[in-house]
């Protein structure tokens, strides 16, 4: 594989870029975001592995821009930053796994030929379809039946959770730990009426019903 490491200490830097290449992979090292963000956006990567915490722009901001850019390569988050708020904002913002220091380093070869088998065309798709839903993840569009939903931050999070476990029937718990960070219960109630606003933009408008309840388990996005 040809990967990225966007990673600022240089033991860290040093340790990886050894195992990687005796492992049989070409790596090109950066220390900053800016550096890091120039680099995927010039040449192709099959994985960039980034740390959050970067000297002048961080990893989130480099993966904002590299994804508005139009760029799908699979990014792997390497990071101390371990809470849930940090793993569901890195996933929102469109990477593709998500691994905390300290690691094994066998995992890390495991979680990146993962990813670099991923087909070509599942990466480049920005778009998450359900039926006649289409989910536009890099312009944070979401479409029925070709209208247009005006969703709360909110709301569109928890559609595109959904969709991406279309068929999965999803418990109260997981929504508010991916949506709340954390699951307290009296964030039942409020998973409950955030799913009922929006059923109200996603399915009152049409005919036909996306998002279901099961009674006693949770939710579940499906045809």
């Amino acid at each position: 594989m040809q990967l990225l490491l966007a990673e600022d200490e240089q033991k860290t830097v040093d340790y990886l870029t050894k195992g990687l290449r005796e492992d049989g992979h070409a790596v090109d090292t950066v220390g900053n975001g800016t550096d890091a963000l120039d680099l995927a956006l010039r040449h192709e990567f099959d994985v960039i592995v980034l740390d959050v915490m970067l000297p002048g722009l961080d990893g989130w901001q480099v993966l904002t821009r590299l994804r508005a850019a139009g760029r799908a390569t699979p990014v792997l988050f390497l990071t101390a930053r371990d809470h849930v708020e940090d793993r569901v904002r890195g996933f929102d913002l469109g990477a593709n796994d998500y691994l905390i220091k300290p690691f094994a380093f066998a995992e890390l070869l495991a979680r990146l030929r993962n990813l670099a088998r991923q087909p070509k065309a599942a990466r480049d798709s920005s778009v998450v379809a359900v039926s006649d839903l289409e989910i536009d993840t890099l312009r944070h569009r979401v479409c029925r039946a070709g209208q247009e939903l005006q969703l709360t931050a909110k709301e569109y999070a928890l559609l595109l959770l959904l969709a991406r476990n279309k068929g999965r029937v999803l418990s109260r718990t997981m929504i508010a730990e991916a949506i709340w960070g954390l699951f307290h219960d009296q964030q039942s109630n409020a998973v409950d009426a955030l799913v009922r606003r929006l059923r109200a933009k996603l399915d009152t408008p049409f005919e036909t019903a996306l998002l279901h309840t099961i009674r006693g388990t949770g939710y579940v996005l499906e045809s």
